[in-house]
């Protein structure tokens, strides 16, 4: 027998998968195809005559989540399946003892009843609206909260001391290339690229270093600008209007914000059709319970990845 069975993973996910197997079986029993549903699922292992089926190792490998991503694939089915069996062992044999008539064991069952069907539904719910049409329209209402933004292209070269900053100053005034001084020179960790820091936008760096950059025309170089990191010598490059990612980018991120408000929405219409009594709380208090939808995504695309989200020197923290 194996060990203790891996944590399980509760949630959506549980929900989705068994609508999914829920749908095969349907469309199978639909297509009068029994012969081709037991090769396509077939028996994996017998335990005093139970069936286990590849679908079971299938499900059980989303409930069972993290605790196997370490696993290679072979492993992975191997421990599954093994856990499966010893499942059914223990299972029978706590049939034998009734610990279904536990009150306990009752209480539990009931419970996971309970959010079983939650999940299912509410993943029915979320699926049904992210729609290509919602999704985009989603998009296009942050980018335009978006469209239109100053950016800045800059490099820098960071260092501990003003007259660090001064001495270089004074050879970039001489005819230094900038790039290449921030190799050899500066402590910031984009060093290696010249000291640049690619597009940004003004939130995104600390006050005085951007205060600097914005003010600059491109090709101009500062002097020495003091932040918490140190001492800046800064070049802006480029300047432009700030665009919205690619669809295909954010994509992703927006399925999920659909998703989650879709079923949050759904919640909160369920729940403003139900008699709620709290008996914890008084029921001013508790009408403030509601379930609330999640952020509205501007910052989808607003927050997508950027150049300078990973040089540390003058980034805003």
């Amino acid at each position: 027998m194996t060990t203790s069975p891996p944590e399980t993973k509760t949630g959506l996910r549980l929900g989705l998968a068994t609508l999914a197997a829920t749908g095969c079986l349907v469309a199978v029993l639909a297509a009068g195809l029994p012969v081709r549903a037991a090769e396509s699922d077939p028996v994996l292992a017998k335990v005093n005559g139970s069936e286990i089926h590849a679908s079971d190792v299938a499900l059980a490998e989303e409930e069972l989540g993290p605790s196997l991503a370490q696993m290679d694939p072979a492993a992975k089915k191997d421990n599954v399946l093994s856990f499966l069996i010893d499942m059914k062992i223990v299972s029978k044999a706590a049939e034998d003892k009734k610990i279904e008539n536990n009150d306990d064991f009752k209480k539990r069952l009931a419970f996971t009843r309970n959010r079983l069907l939650m999940d299912s539904l509410l993943a029915s719910e979320g699926k049904a609206a992210t729609t290509d049409d919602a999704m985009k329209k989603v998009y296009e209402e942050a980018s335009k909260q978006i469209t239109g933004e100053q950016e800045v292209r800059a490099r820098h070269i960071l260092v501990e001391t003003e007259d660090e900053a001064k001495a270089i100053k004074a050879e970039l005034d001489k005819g230094a290339d900038f790039a290449e001084l921030a190799k050899k020179k500066s402590k910031d960790p984009g060093a290696s690229d010249g000291g640049d820091l690619g597009f940004f936008t003004k939130e995104q760096m600390v006050p005085e270093f951007s205060a600097v950059a914005f003010a600059l025309e491109p090709g101009k170089i500062s002097d020495p600008v003091k932040s918490q990191f140190g001492w800046h010598i800064i070049k802006v490059e480029e300047k432009r209007n700030r665009k919205a990612p690619d669809f295909e980018q954010v994509k992703a991120q927006i399925e999920t914000y659909v998703t989650r408000k879709a079923q949050a929405d759904y919640v909160a219409k369920l729940r403003e059709a139900a008699k709620v009594e709290r008996m914890d709380k008084p029921a001013a208090d508790a009408a403030k319970d509601a379930p609330k939808a999640t952020t509205p995504p501007a910052d989808t695309a607003k927050d997508a990845p950027k150049p300078a989200d990973n040089k540390m020197a003058p980034a805003k923290k």
